[in-house]
């Protein structure tokens, strides 16, 4: 007859699946990605002898080009050029607009999207809750915890949200 152990119980929570529904953005393969886009454009012709700045602020997560009138449109898609050949989804970049500069050059900033905002991680949330599929899901903080019965609920979970076309681009981490 096996004897349970009073120091170790079981419980049910050990050996329910989870995982984490994130969008981080590594800002290391961000700084790769511009240190690449100001080669190539070195490398360029029609970029000789012109002013080109791309700069990337981690704190206020934007990124900043400057270069001279009408050759803003080439630099920011060398720029995206040089960031899908290192892996960063073109969703975690917002462009705004280009706006005119000083003597004659024009910028343009871009918003670095890190983490899950509120209604976004909501928007998910429904997502998830209108597929029918038997998880559960909480918010917290900058990610979305996702538990369920079975792991094939959650691989379900995981490839509807990889189909869906939501504007961040999202990563699973923390799969038990």
């Amino acid at each position: 007859m096996p004897v349970r152990s009073r120091r170790y119980p079981q419980t049910r929570m050990a050996n329910t699946p989870s995982l984490d529904i994130v969008s981080r953005v590594d800002f290391a393969e961000i700084d790769n990605a511009v240190n690449n886009a100001k080669k190539a454009v070195a490398a360029r012709f029609d970029f000789k002898a012109a002013k080109c700045e791309i700069d990337v602020d981690e704190k206020e997560k934007k990124l900043k080009l400057v270069t001279e009138a009408g050759k803003m449109t080439a630099l920011i898609e060398i720029f995206t050029t040089a960031a899908a050949k290192r892996g960063i989804s073109m969703k975690a970049f917002e462009f705004g607009d280009i706006l005119p500069g000083l003597a004659g050059a024009s910028k343009c900033e871009a918003k670095i999207k890190a983490g899950l905002e509120q209604e976004m991680a909501k928007k998910i949330v429904k997502l998830i809750k209108e597929s029918g599929l038997k998880v559960q899901t909480s918010i917290t903080g900058e990610e979305i915890r996702l538990t369920g019965k079975k792991i094939d609920d959650l691989r379900a979970v995981m490839t509807m949200l990889q189909k869906s076309d939501l504007e961040v681009p999202l990563q699973f981490v923390n799969m038990k």
